[in-house]
């Protein structure tokens, strides 16, 4: 089991990877990296993750296509607002987009202001509808070749590979389609798209197991980033405490309010915030493998202070995970369909 274990976390082997969301990845120079989440491979493509970014707010955006821009925001500006909005973002008539290009750290605050005022939808849903961001895949090794295949490594371009020297990294993007988000149970569904088989079928992944396990499993354990950054990755023991009837509201002042509820894990072990969307795993005995169990989706506020500090001394020691029993069925449906894609 123990080599079982380091590959969870090796570069080469392990499932687990980050999604984050991309404004201009066909434009090196100005392409932007936001709203980084766990997630990982459950096989043939499929990506699991946490559902609560989703409808969160960007607040403002780095580019926009001029269609979207005079059809979707010009309208609702009186003349100082155009003739902020015109300043702070350039149009460029190579792209026919407008691309942010104020120096002033004044601007910002008052486009974001606007923006609201105005109800212009900047949650990451919406976002991607408008075509502002996609989400991808980061995939990240210590060489220039994807899973050291030289092969593989020539499907990607400019737009989707580029070398990190301040970290040791060489960095591959692998675009992702949202296929479905189950927003009560925190958890979101993702594909690879415009990716070769090939490519898919060389990435690891993880089988899924829809048991709900009891409080004194063994081999329990959250794979996760490293507890000092995004770039490694960290598998820790954790426990199954107990089982909570979830009920909470998540804040949508555009959308509406909506409810986390359903079956949750009550989790103690070590997670670092960012942890988002990692895979709880068990090791399965009898077919010596790991299989992914739950996913971490909230902090539960059972804290611990360090010598009576409180003020920014609190650390969680509990969370909340969704056993993906909970969408078994529509899970098994993707899953079927991606088998025949593939």
């Amino acid at each position: 089991m123990l080599q079982q274990q380091l590959e969870l976390t090796h570069e080469q082997t392990s499932p687990l990877f980050r999604i984050m969301w991309i404004q201009n990845r066909n434009e090196p120079h100005r392409r932007h990296f936001e709203n980084n989440i766990c997630a990982f491979h459950i096989g043939n493509g499929l990506i699991l993750s946490v559902a609560h970014n989703l409808k969160t707010e960007a607040k403002t955006f780095k580019s926009i296509e001029q269609s979207v821009f005079e059809t979707a925001i010009l309208p609702y500006l009186n003349s100082v607002q155009v003739q902020l909005f015109e300043t702070c973002f350039a149009l460029d008539n190579t792209t026919n987009k407008r691309y942010w290009s104020s120096n002033n750290p004044n601007d910002y605050q008052l486009v974001v202001d606007i923006l609201k005022q105005i109800n212009f939808d900047t949650r990451w849903t919406t976002l991607m509808e408008k075509n502002i961001v996609k989400p991808h895949l980061i995939i990240q090794f210590k060489n220039n070749k994807f899973y050291n295949d030289t092969t593989l490594s020539t499907h990607f371009t400019s737009d989707t590979y580029f070398e990190e020297s301040g970290i040791n990294r060489h960095t591959f993007l692998v675009e992702v389609e949202l296929l479905e988000a189950f927003y009560s149970e925190d958890i979101a569904l993702y594909r690879i798209i415009n990716t070769p088989s090939e490519v898919i079928k060389a990435m690891p992944s993880i089988a899924v197991d829809f048991s709900i396990l009891n409080d004194n499993q063994e081999h329990y354990y959250c794979l996760q980033s490293s507890p000092t950054s995004e770039i490694g990755k960290l598998l820790n023991k954790a426990q199954i405490e107990g089982f909570t009837d979830h009920f909470s509201f998540f804040q949508d002042r555009i959308g509406g309010n909506y409810t986390f509820e359903g079956l949750r894990y009550l989790i103690k072990g070590y997670f670092r915030f960012g942890s988002s969307g990692a895979p709880y795993v068990f090791y399965d005995a009898k077919n010596k493998s790991f299989k992914v169990n739950a996913i971490q989706s909230e902090a539960c506020p059972i804290q611990l202070s360090i010598e009576n500090k409180r003020d920014g001394n609190f650390q969680y020691v509990n969370a909340l995970a969704s056993p993906l029993q909970i969408i078994q069925e529509k899970l098994e449906k993707h899953m079927a369909a991606a088998q025949n894609l593939l």
